[in-house]
């Protein structure tokens, strides 16, 4: 089990904690893509680590073409000498179309295209294959000297794609080399949706689970005191009231028998009343998303809710990332 950490660029200097994240023992770190680049989160800590892995959870694909996702994955992995890993998700349609100004069409199956795309160009650099990429979505048909950086001695790096919905988890088993799990995902939702879609598509494409790995970020309520559980809870609550309130989550609520959640939360953030919808998160729908326990017990809890079914681990605990007891938690992980 690899266990990962996050980097924030809003946090601090990135070098700094992406070196005391090698130094604690942390297999790798993910950077997000919210209110900073990813990419450029992560050049810091490439060039400040030796062991360290680094990957972007998420770098948002369809605000970005192919070819430009493709140089700045390349340059990574190259500044990092091979532990570069591209996590990429879709994001949704008002993001995409308002806040990107980018096209938004059939998300899985752009999503198809746009990584068989990233291979097709670094193909061109890496092998000398003449680039004509012709997709749906897609064109990449010149490919320049000028503009080839020519072979990567550490090659392409590894695709994890973000899903949570059925189509999207198709394409990660299809085309990806692995699945970076949303923190909105249930562990009966992972073993009863997500897991029978990923080896029906691993199959099709020929490939099986040990060559496919799964990141699941999960989410944590914890503290070292009763008040800083209390804060946990509350910020937790508030993330799962905002995924909640997604069209394209709203499978996750009905398996459990919560039909009723989605459109509630739906319609308090259309009048932006978020603390309410905060409100709409019970103790049960609280628990059955995220780890809550002592600090000492998340990594035996982590451990017995997903230890056999994924292959990377993440902690994902809104406000808290600062904290020194995360050396606690990996510790009991490790000890699981």
């Amino acid at each position: 089990m690899f266990v990962d950490g996050r980097l924030d660029f809003g946090l601090g200097d990135s070098s700094e904690q992406a070196i005391r994240a090698e130094a604690e023992g942390y297999d790798a770190v993910w950077a997000a893509e919210s209110s900073h680049d990813p990419f450029i989160t992560l050049v810091s800590g490439a060039l400040a680590t030796e062991r360290l892995g680094l990957g972007t959870g998420i770098a948002v694909a369809f605000g970005r073409s192919p070819m430009t996702t493709a140089m700045m994955a390349n340059d990574l992995q190259s500044l990092s000498k091979g532990r570069f890993m591209l996590g990429l998700g879709s994001q949704i349609k008002p993001h995409i179309e308002k806040r990107y100004s980018m096209a938004w069409s059939q998300p899985a199956a752009r999503m198809r295209e746009y990584i068989l795309a990233l291979h097709a160009i670094w193909s061109s650099w890496h092998d000398g294959t003449r680039l004509r990429f012709r997709g749906d979505f897609y064109r990449h048909t010149l490919m320049t000297p000028f503009f080839d950086p020519g072979p990567n001695e550490y090659g392409a790096p590894k695709v994890f794609l973000a899903a949570v919905g059925e189509l999207m988890t198709e394409v990660a088993g299809e085309v990806a080399d692995g699945l970076l799990v949303h923190p909105f995902t249930t562990e009966r939702y992972l073993r009863e949706v997500t897991l029978p879609v990923i080896e029906r598509s691993l199959a099709k494409s020929g490939r099986t689970r040990d060559t496919f790995q799964i990141s699941y970020s999960a989410l944590v309520v914890t503290g070292s005191t009763e008040a800083e559980r209390a804060d946990s809870k509350i910020a937790v609550r508030k993330q799962l009231a905002f995924y909640g309130s997604t069209p394209a989550y709203q499978k996750v609520f009905e398996l459990h028998g919560w039909d009723d959640l989605h459109p509630a939360l739906n319609s308090l953030s259309r009048s932006g009343e978020w603390e309410k919808m905060a409100e709409l998160i019970s103790d049960e729908v609280l628990e059955t998303f995220a780890i809550v326990a002592p600090v000492e017990d998340v990594g035996e809890k982590i451990m017995r809710r997903f230890g056999d079914v994924v292959d990377r681990i993440s902690f994902y605990a809104p406000g808290q990332y600062e904290k020194d007891y995360w050396r606690v938690v990996l510790a009991s992980v490790r000890a699981a």
